[in-house]
């Protein structure tokens, strides 16, 4: 799938830039006999139902021009949400000093599920506090980021 996944953000980001709006991610998922394609979009004031309607529309005319998945599938254009993905570079700089959640393929220090604040990052690594102690985690390491929601 992950190759569907790139022939998308490939036809989508541009869209996507062009309304002055951020990709997060792209997702091509069977869940159940369905297939779902997901695409979350972002921006710094937050995305609403227009936004999500207007992307929509455009990158749903493209798809049915470019038609580059076989199968039938459900276009689903929405928000990260409060928990947002951090995948990008440019994501882990944009939120520095946030709590996240980072999951690793392979243990780093004995564990592969970490939880603090985002200090530093670039992109070869990022660096996390945990309570007094500074984990630093190398980004090809990574199977999984994300903000947690702070109350």
């Amino acid at each position: 799938m992950a190759k569907i996944e790139a022939i998308i953000t490939e036809i989508a980001q541009p869209i996507i830039e062009e309304n002055g709006m951020e990709l997060v991610d792209v997702e091509f998922v069977k869940e159940g006999s369905e297939w779902f394609l997901r695409i979350f979009i972002d921006k710094e004031e937050g995305i609403d139902l227009n936004d999500c309607e207007k992307i929509s529309k455009l990158i749903g005319n493209l798809l049915d021009e470019k038609d580059p998945i076989n199968q039938s599938y459900h276009l689903e254009i929405s928000s990260p949400g409060i928990e947002r993905p951090l995948k990008k570079t440019q994501d882990f700089l944009r939120f520095q000093g946030h709590s996240i959640q980072v999951r690793t393929f392979k243990p780093i220090e004995g564990r592969k599920k970490f939880i603090g604040t985002l200090e530093t990052a670039n992109d070869d690594e990022i660096s996390i506090l945990i309570g007094e102690n500074r984990v630093s985690i190398p980004r090809n390491k990574i199977s999984k980021a994300n903000l947690i929601w702070e109350d």
